[in-house]
């Protein structure tokens, strides 16, 4: 990414947020669900793709409309960790984590969000 890139530190806490997601899904029960392992990588690439492509468009609109689906992916990938660790997949510690992870990556969505809707 650019120097000249807005969200240059939210865009890397959630490009890290995807490389935990996928170093954490490579092991243990979870590894062999394909159907949940795969959406849980898709919802956590999802969130720093959408906040690059956002940034690329060019203008804020289009950059806000793009943070914003970020976000949703966020809340998908939140959901589907909470399925994880209800099926026994991940540890309530990792959970946690992850939880504490996306909350603040969340609030700073949020503040980016409102940064280029003015």
């Amino acid at each position: 990414m650019g120097e000249g890139f807005k969200g240059l530190k939210v865009w890397q806490a959630a490009k890290d947020l995807a490389v935990s997601i996928y170093k954490m899904t490579e092991k243990g029960n979870i590894a062999r669900d394909y159907g949940l392992r795969d959406q849980i990588r898709r919802s956590a690439v999802s969130v720093c793709s959408n906040i690059a492509e956002g940034d690329e468009r060019g203008s804020n609109r289009d950059a806000v409309r793009f943070l914003y689906i970020a976000k949703g992916s966020l809340a998908e990938l939140i959901t589907q960790l909470e399925i994880a660790l209800e099926v026994g997949y991940i540890s309530q510690d990792e959970a946690n984590k992850f939880e504490k992870i996306c909350s603040d990556l969340g609030k700073s969505l949020g503040a980016l969000i409102k940064a280029r809707a003015e």
